[in-house]
């Protein structure tokens, strides 16, 4: 007897306008020129500069004859053009092209365990013994991104350290989590799984590989998952009978191999010794008499439009159809110049909604922490999670953790990450809500005040904490207190 069953799944899949978007979101001001270049240099309907008045040319899809596989209406390949030709330089809410003003400098320690735990932070796990898993992975990974400890010896340090009995299931669940982070290929083993991890990465963004490249990279994905031993000993006589492919596509999957990076952790410190990244604001902050004004860094976004070279292209192609003279050879054009014309497009709508989202989620966080950036007192920071800006503007909280993990405001007070105005809240006795920040502070104070010849246990501060009208666990204050660096009181007992 033959059984059917039904069943439903829901997924979703992002466009890749969407992605293209997710993607400009996490670029940093000082890296969004570069990435510009590299756009124009491939799209060549794209160019910087404002757009000119253009004349509709009136031509329309009714004067296409049936069977043409092309559309050639200019209101496809500019659907918001206006005649005062403002349409995808306009401005964001907020953003001003002309503001020229200098901006202020800071120096960051570019450390790999700090930038990899500042990512851990932005993970929403079901469980907090995730994140405690996580960090003691972090701390594990050596100053070339590899994860040299096995599993069952991090489960080891857990229960030593922090009297955790954590299965290996575990500590490689959280360990795929970090092996998605930036840079890619952290986290890994051996170089094998680093390649591979920086493989399917590119893999993962299908939509942006035309299929030569896409081609390339399956090769290169199955070199090194299956025939890593042959490709480190160089036999490419042997890959290429093993893979079905001639020299020319076996040296193309080979360049790509060469392309990634064997030390995922170069370039980042590992402590002690660090090396100064300068940062450049994505936002600026002035007070204007007690009122807050928000601009945002504009030098390295310049005006964007579609080439005039290809509008003309447009033009003749247009009086050639009108004229009956259009050949196949025309019409391939015809669709080359309006897949150029759609990319460019795109992009352009790329850059200013990343520009209006940047502003919008900058200001939502500017206004919930009015306070503080009118003072530069961290008193005033008020318990805020993503959840909270995400809703206030509407967007998803992914989104809203792109822009607050690498995007930096300058205030008055100094250049601050955006992640730093976001904290976990607990409640007090009285139901109040009270920033981790202020139990830390709190916690730091009590410390500093006790009996150094006889320090005080967690136990002990937990019952001096819930004094201030404050009650968490031993453990959350054994959580808080390792985040200080604080160590425990045996350690911090002095003569």
């Amino acid at each position: 007897m033959i059984r059917q069953s039904l069943s439903q799944k829901l997924t979703q899949k992002m466009s890749p306008r969407q992605i293209q978007l997710m993607k400009l979101l996490q670029i940093p001001t000082f890296e969004l020129e570069q990435r510009i270049k590299e756009e124009i240099e491939s799209n060549p309907a794209l160019e910087e500069g404002n757009n000119d008045t253009y004349e509709e040319s009136g031509y329309s899809d009714d004067d296409m004859h049936p069977g043409d596989d092309i559309r050639m209406d200019m209101d496809d390949y500019f659907p918001d053009y206006s005649e005062d030709g403002s349409d995808y330089t306009s401005p964001a809410d907020g953003y001003d092209p002309d503001n020229k003003q200098e901006r202020q400098i800071a120096s960051h320690e570019s450390n790999l365990q700090d930038y990899l735990l500042g990512q851990l932070e932005l993970v929403d796990f079901e469980d907090e013994t995730d994140k405690i898993i996580g960090q003691q992975i972090i701390g594990s990974i050596d100053e070339d991104g590899y994860l040299r400890r096995e599993p069952i010896a991090i489960t080891d340090d857990l229960l030593f350290s922090s009297n955790m009995s954590i299965s290996e299931e575990q500590v490689v669940k959280v360990l795929t989590v970090i092996q998605g982070f930036d840079p890619k290929g952290v986290g890994a083993r051996t170089l094998q799984e680093a390649l591979l991890i920086q493989i399917r990465s590119k893999l993962n963004n299908t939509s942006e590989l035309d299929e030569y490249k896409l081609k390339d990279l399956q090769a290169a994905e199955i070199i090194l998952r299956d025939y890593f031993n042959e490709f480190s000993k160089k036999h490419f006589s042997k890959l290429a009978q093993n893979l079905e492919i001639d020299e020319d596509d076996l040296k193309a999957a080979y360049e790509e191999i060469l392309k990634l990076n064997p030390k995922p952790g170069s370039g980042f410190s590992m402590g002690g010794t660090t090396s100064i990244q300068y940062i450049e604001p994505d936002f600026i902050i002035v007070n204007r008499d007690g009122t807050l004004e928000l601009s945002l860094n504009s030098r390295n976004s310049p005006d964007l439009k579609v080439s005039n070279g290809y509008k003309s292209m447009i033009r003749e192609l247009q009086r050639k159809k009108k004229m009956g003279k259009l050949s196949k050879e025309d019409r391939n054009t015809a669709l080359f110049v309006k897949q150029k014309i759609e990319a460019a497009q795109t992009f352009i709508e790329s850059i200013q909604r990343r520009q209006s989202t940047l502003y919008n989620t900058m200001h939502a966080i500017m206004m919930y922490q009015y306070d503080y950036f009118l003072t530069g007192d961290t008193q005033y920071l008020k318990p805020l999670i993503l959840k909270d800006i995400a809703e206030e503007i509407g967007m998803d909280i992914s989104t809203v953790s792109r822009v607050a993990n690498s995007k930096y405001v300058q205030t008055e007070f100094g250049t601050k990450l955006l992640k730093e105005f976001f904290s976990e809240k607990v409640q007090n006795n009285d139901g109040e809500d009270v920033t981790t920040r202020e139990v830390k502070q709190i916690l730091s104070s009590i410390i500093e005040k006790e009996d150094k010849s006889n320090p005080l246990s967690d136990e002990a501060l937990m019952e001096l904490l819930d004094k201030t009208g404050i009650s968490l666990s031993r453990r959350t204050i054994s959580k808080y207190r390792e985040k200080m660096n604080i160590p425990v009181a045996r350690l911090r007992k002095e003569l």
